[in-house]
C-alpha cells in the first residue's frame, strides 16, 4: 500500500471572486492508487450543480472507508475500488455499509481496474451498488456523468427520506398537540415539534392575537426568546423584533427568509398565530414543505384550547345553574311533601267518613228488616190488610233507594282508595290461604247447592301481603259462586308450576263472549252474563283483583271455550324464592 496518505478535507471553490462560498456535496474515494485520487480530484476540481460544489475524501484502504464513514455521515458519494487490501475488499465495504450502518442513502460507484475478478453481472445483482465502471473507461466526462446522476439521486433519497421522517414527526405531533388544554403549553409543544421536524435547534418565539385586537402577547420562546415566554405586553421587547411581529401580523402570510422564517397562522375561532423561527441551517423546499403541512394542522389545535376554554367557562355556568336549580327542586320536594303529608291526612279523614257512612247503611238496611218482618205477620192474619201491606212496602223501597244512592256514593269514594294499593309482604302459604278463602265462601255456594272441589296437596310458598292477596283470591271465587248455576260445580286447584305458585278457579256457568273478554279486567265492566242468584255487581272486584296480582309481579287472566261452557281464571305468582326484592 502506498504510505502517502491524504486524510485531509479538499475544499474546491470555482474562483476567488465568489464571495459566497459554495454549499458542498461530500464524495468518498476509497482506492489504494494514489493516482486515482489526483486524477479524480483534477476530472471534479470545478465541479457545480444546481448551486452546489464538492468536498472531496480520500480513503486509501477498506479499513480506511470505514473509520471515514463513521466520521462522516453525510456522505452523498462514494468512488469505491474493489481490490484493495484482498481481492473483495470493496465489495466487503459495501456490505457494511449496507448492512451493518444501514446506509441506503449514499450512492456507490464500483470502480476496479481488474473486471475479470468482479464480473459485472454476478456484483451487480449480489451487491448493493449503484453504478460499476472499469477504471480504464472511465474518462473525465464520464466521470462527471457518473458522479452527476449519483448526486441527483442521492438529493432524491433525501428527499424522499426527510418526508417521510417529517411525516411521522407531524402525524406523532398531532396527536400529542391536540391534547394540550393550555395555550401556552400548545404553544411550547409548537416550538419543540418545529426544532424535531427540522432536526436541528431553533430559537423562536409564538405570538398570539385575538380577534384583530392591535395588542398581541407572547406564549412561549425557545433558544434565545426563552426569557420571553408568558410576556403579555409587548412593549418590553425590543423595537426590531416587536415590528417584525407587527408586519407579520400585517402581511398575513407565510414567508421563508434567509436567517429566519415567519409562519401564520389565522384559525376559525378568530386567533392569529404567528412563529418567528431561526433555524440555523438553510431550509430546503422539502423542509419548507413540511412546516407548511405541519401548520396547517396547527389551527385545528389552537380551535381545540379556545374551544376548550369556552367548555369549561360553560360547564362553570352549568354547574352554578344546576346549584341553583338543585335548590329550587329541593324547595319544591319540601312543598310537595307537605302537600303529601296534607293529602294523607285528608284520606285518613274521608276514610273515617267512610267508615261513618257505612254504619249509617244500617238504618235502611234496618228498616228494611223490620218492615218486612211487620209483613210477614200480616200475611199470616186471616184477612191480609192490604193497605197496610202497601204502606210498608213503601217503607221499603224508600229505604231500598236510601241505601241504593249511599252505596253508589260510597263506591265512587272507595275507589281512588282501591286502586291506589300499597303492599305489606310477609311469607305465607298460599294454599293455606287459599282453603281459608274457599272456606268463608263455602254457606254461599250450599245455599245455591253448588259442590266445591279443591285440590291442593303440597304448599305453594309465596312472599306477598296476604290481607290484599286474600282479596284477590276471594273475588275469582265468590265470581264463580255468582256466576254458577243452582246445583253447579266449582273446581279448585292450587299448587306449583314451572318456579310460580298457580291458581286455577273453573266453574260450569255461562262462560266468556269475545268482548267479554277485551273488558274483563276493566273498571265498572259488567258481564254479559247475569248472577244466577240475583246477586248485585259492582264491576270493580276483577280490576281491584288485576291490580294486587300486577303489584305482587303476577298475572292474572281468563280462559273460556265459549259461550255456555263455563270459564278459568288463573293468578300465577312467582314463588318466594323467585320474587323480586
Amino acid at each position: 500500500m502506498n504510505e502517502e496518505k491524504d486524510d485531509d478535507l479538499i475544499e474546491l471553490v470555482e474562483d476567488a471572486r465568489d464571495a459566497a462560498p459554495l454549499r458542498r456535496w461530500k464524495v468518498a474515494i476509497i482506492d489504494d492508487d494514489p493516482a486515482v485520487h489526483e486524477g479524480t480530484r483534477y476530472a471534479l476540481s470545478d465541479y457545480q450543480l444546481n448551486g452546489y460544489g464538492l468536498t472531496l475524501l480520500s480513503a486509501h484502504s477498506a479499513q480506511e472507508g470505514r473509520d471515514l464513514l463513521a466520521r462522516e455521515k453525510d456522505i452523498a458519494v462514494i468512488l469505491l475500488d474493489v481490490v484493495m487490501e484482498t481481492e473483495t475488499a470493496g465489495l466487503s465495504l459495501v456490505g457494511y455499509i449496507r448492512q451493518e450502518l444501514g446506509n441506503e442513502i449514499v450512492r456507490i460507484i464500483l470502480r476496479t481496474g481488474q473486471p475479470g475478478q468482479a464480473p459485472e453481472r454476478n456484483v451487480i445483482v449480489d451487491y448493493d451498488i449503484n453504478d460499476y465502471k472499469a477504471k480504464t473507461e472511465l474518462t473525465a466526462d464520464k466521470l462527471f456523468t457518473c458522479v452527476t446522476a449519483a448526486l441527483r439521486s442521492h438529493q432524491q433519497l433525501v428527499r424522499v427520506s426527510e418526508t417521510r421522517r417529517g411525516l411521522e414527526i407531524i402525524l406523532e405531533a398531532a396527536s400529542a398537540l391536540f391534547d394540550f388544554k393550555s395555550m401556552q403549553k400548545l404553544a411550547e409543544g409548537v416550538l419543540t415539534q418545529l426544532s424535531s421536524l427540522l432536526d436541528v435547534d431553533c430559537a423562536g418565539i409564538l405570538v398570539l392575537r385575538e380577534n384583530d385586537h392591535e395588542d398581541f402577547f407572547v406564549l412561549a420562546g425557545s433558544g434565545c426568546y426563552r426569557e420571553l415566554s408568558g410576556l403579555e405586553e409587548p412593549g418590553k421587547l425590543t423595537a426590531q423584533l416587536r415590528a417584525f411581529i407587527q408586519n407579520a401580523f400585517t402581511r398575513r402570510q407565510t414567508e421563508f427568509l434567509e436567517d429566519r422564517s415567519v409562519l401564520y397562522l389565522s384559525t376559525a375561532s378568530g386567533t392569529e398565530v404567528v412563529v418567528l423561527l431561526e433555524a440555523g441551517k438553510h431550509l430546503s423546499d422539502t423542509d419548507r414543505a413540511l412546516v407548511e403541512i405541519f401548520c396547517s394542522r396547527l389551527t385545528v389545535a389552537f380551535d381545540n384550547v379556545v374551544l376548550y376554554d369556552q367548555l369549561q367557562q360553560a360547564n362553570a355556568r352549568l354547574e352554578k345553574r344546576v346549584v341553583e336549580r338543585t335548590r329550587e327542586l329541593t324547595a319544591a320536594n319540601a312543598r310537595l311533601r307537605a302537600q303529601w303529608i296534607r293529602a294523607r291526612r285528608t284520606n285518613a279523614f274521608q276514610s273515617e267518613i267512610l267508615g261513618t257512612v257505612a254504619h249509617d247503611i244500617r238504618n235502611p238496611l234496618s228498616v228494611i228488616l223490620g218492615r218486612a218482618e211487620m209483613m210477614k205477620e200480616f200475611l199470616q192474619e186471616p184477612n191480609v190488610p192490604t193497605e197496610k201491606m202497601n204502606l210498608q212496602l213503601e217503607h221499603v223501597r224508600n229505604a231500598a233507594s236510601r241505601l241504593s244512592d249511599m252505596v253508589d256514593a260510597l263506591i265512587t269514594e272507595a275507589l281512588a282508595d282501591a286502586m291506589d294499593i300499597t303492599l305489606r309482604r310477609e311469607s305465607i302459604d298460599f294454599v293455606s290461604l287459599v282453603r281459608d278463602v274457599l272456606d268463608a265462601n263455602l254457606p254461599l255456594a250450599q245455599r245455591k247447592g253448588q259442590l266445591i272441589e279443591i285440590d291442593g296437596a303440597s304448599p305453594a310458598r309465596v312472599h306477598s301481603d296476604p290481607d290484599r292477596l286474600r282479596e284477590a283470591v276471594d273475588n275469582l271465587i265468590s265470581n264463580a259462586i255468582k256466576y254458577t248455576p243452582t246445583g253447579g260445580r266449582i273446581d279448585v286447584s292450587v299448587g306449583e308450576a314451572d318456579g310460580q305458585a298457580v291458581l286455577r278457579v273453573r266453574d260450569n256457568g255461562p262462560g266468556l263472549r269475545p268482548e267479554d273478554t277485551r273488558r274483563l279486567f276493566g273498571r265498572f265492566q259488567r258481564l254479559s252474563a247475569k248472577p244466577t242468584g240475583g246477586e248485585a255487581s259492582t264491576g270493580l272486584g276483577l280490576s281491584i283483583a288485576k291490580k294486587i296480582v300486577d303489584l305482587h309481579d303476577g298475572e292474572i287472566f281468563a280462559e273460556s271455550d265459549g259461550a255456555g261452557r263455563g270459564s278459568t281464571f288463573v293468578i300465577q305468582l312467582p314463588l318466594e324464592g323467585n320474587a323480586r326484592p
